[in-house]
């Protein structure tokens, strides 16, 4: 090999170094390029358009709570409780999940502060496997709940969901009824239950714990729903709406209690805790 064909391939090597794919981020909103720091200073939301990026339950912790939050470990479950198989194991779904997130499972939970406040709050992520809720969901959210009763603190989920797990069959849909008590359970010891709702909240999330909240608030643009717009229209044989199933609409029709911007939702939800857990106190 050549010195010029040394000097080339390094040179190759700088240029596409530079032009890395973490340097820039394509707007799924606009479709513009935004400087990937430039999206991190401004919470993962698009300067342009506004669009709220979907972020992991890290990102949210780290923007939700003041420094020094603990994570509390996600509960034992079997992994693959009907020994499913698809295309693939579902155990390898699984695998593949936990080494592309770096997470137990969709659920996780922290212990924390906001603004000085104490809270437990749990984060879903759409990102493994969409989010959907099963035996790992469920226990996730009752240990979750079972923390803020402990801490004598208000419990906050951030909802991020395709639905149920249909790889755990009818263990999944056990999980509606399991999280319904839960929460019972919070406002028999006099403690708040807030829901932020993200992109997106659909299926059996939407129609268990995403929509149970004392207080129920949503981001920006967000997509909720139970059935897909889709098959909606193909029932009803109606044409939706313009912007059906999005927060806006969702807040104009009385689903919703408020639509909060990303940059906001730390200051609402200390206001919140403070008028919730007085009210509870009273």
């Amino acid at each position: 090999m050549s010195w010029l064909t040394n000097v080339r391939n390094a040179l190759a090597f700088v240029a596409k170094k530079e032009t890395a794919d973490n340097l820039w981020h394509k707007c799924k909103g606009c479709g513009q390029m935004v400087f990937v720091k430039e999206l991190e200073d401004n919470l993962h939301v698009c300067p342009h358009c506004d669009h709220h990026e979907r972020i992991g339950p890290l990102l949210r912790f780290e923007q939700i709570f003041d420094p020094g939050y603990t994570i509390v470990p996600l509960p034992k479950v079997p992994d693959d409780p009907l020994k499913f198989r698809d295309t693939k194991r579902y155990s390898d779904r699984i695998k593949a999940a936990r080494v592309a997130t770096a997470e137990g499972d969709a659920l996780i939970t922290a212990r924390g502060a906001i603004e000085g406040r104490r809270a437990v709050v749990g984060v879903q992520d759409f990102a493994f496997m969409g989010g959907s809720m099963g035996l790992a969901v469920g226990e996730a959210f009752v240990r979750g709940v079972e923390s803020a009763i402990a801490d004598g603190c208000p419990y906050i989920i951030f909802t991020a969901a395709g639905g149920a797990r249909m790889q755990e069959g009818i263990l999944s849909l056990m999980q509606m009824p399991r999280a319904t008590v839960a929460i019972q359970m919070l406002h028999d010891a006099g403690l708040p239950y807030i829901v932020v709702l993200t992109d997106p909240t659909t299926g059996g999330v939407t129609a268990s714990y995403a929509m149970l909240g004392d207080v129920q608030i949503a981001e920006p643009g967000a997509l909720i729903g139970f059935a897909g717009q889709r098959v909606i229209e193909q029932t009803i044989r109606e044409k939706l709406p313009e912007g059906f199933q999005r927060a806006e609409y969702l807040l104009d029709h009385g689903m919703l209690d408020m639509v909060k911007h990303r940059r906001d939702l730390r200051e609402t939800l200390a206001k919140l805790i403070d008028y919730l857990t007085v009210k509870q106190a009273a």
